[in-house]
């Protein structure tokens, strides 16, 4: 087990998530499926060994202190007190709609506290273990939509999303936070991104998205996989580096 890579995917139970861990443990590695309802989670770990992975569950809510230490105790007595990678990919929308004058300011706060401070929370819970990895990274799930260069450019929909005032600029604030921690944790190893999976069919969106969850977490895995001379602080979606 201690050559075996570790990896914790956060909202892993399903979607992006989901395939983010199929990925990694299709590379030989062992995966925290992480997600709060057990149902779902223990489901999604029998599909994933059904298929071959060497994956496990970890009751994991974000947004709780208690579950998100708790996480990390059986994270590392899992791994012998190391982790690989950390894919902060738990997210929330909030619903629609969410036009500025018109939001319940209860939904910013909502979609925040997940999308953000939870990255928060469980990274610097998770980061004592990630100090212990020879090639240590992290991963946040953004979205295209939080780049504040394509939504000044454009007003397609297509491009920038529809008006949201809790979700586009939690992720904008998501990038902003993945490049201080890119700053602080520069000299220690531990390389982390932020990453766009494009437009995916989910229950996030309804499924109207265009590709497939499976397409969608491709540019989690690539940045998970990065060698040790590669990009932190960045932006990237598949195509290349988005942005700002």
């Amino acid at each position: 087990m201690n050559d075996t890579r570790i990896a914790l995917v956060t909202g892993a139970n399903k979607g992006i998530g989901y395939e983010i861990a199929a990925g990694l443990g299709a590379l030989g590695w062992s995966v925290g499926v992480g997600a709060r309802d057990a149902g779902r989670r223990e489901s999604a770990v029998e599909k994933l060994r059904a298929a071959g992975a060497d994956v496990f569950g970890v009751p994991l809510d974000v947004t709780d202190d208690a579950s998100v230490a708790e996480a990390a105790e059986l994270v590392a007595e899992r791994a012998g007190g190391r982790l690989d990678v950390l894919v902060n990919n738990a997210g929330v929308t909030g619903g629609m709609p969410q036009e500025p004058t018109k939001v319940d300011l209860e939904t910013v706060r909502t979609v925040v506290e997940t999308n953000v401070i939870g990255v928060i929370r469980v990274t610097n819970m998770m980061v004592p273990l990630l100090r212990r990895s020879a090639s240590p990274r992290i991963v946040n799930m953004s979205s295209g939509v939080g780049s504040l260069a394509r939504q000044s450019a454009s007003d397609d929909p297509n491009v920038t999303g529809p008006v949201a005032v809790a979700y586009s600029p939690s992720k904008t604030f998501l990038n902003a936070v993945t490049v201080q921690y890119a700053k602080e944790l520069r000299d220690t190893g531990i390389l982390i991104n932020a990453a766009c999976p494009g437009y995916v069919a989910t229950d996030l969106n309804g499924f109207r998205g265009v590709r497939t969850p499976e397409q969608g977490a491709a540019i989690a895995i690539h940045l998970a996989t990065l060698p040790d001379d590669g990009p932190s602080g960045g932006y990237f979606e598949d195509a290349g580096v988005i942005p700002w």
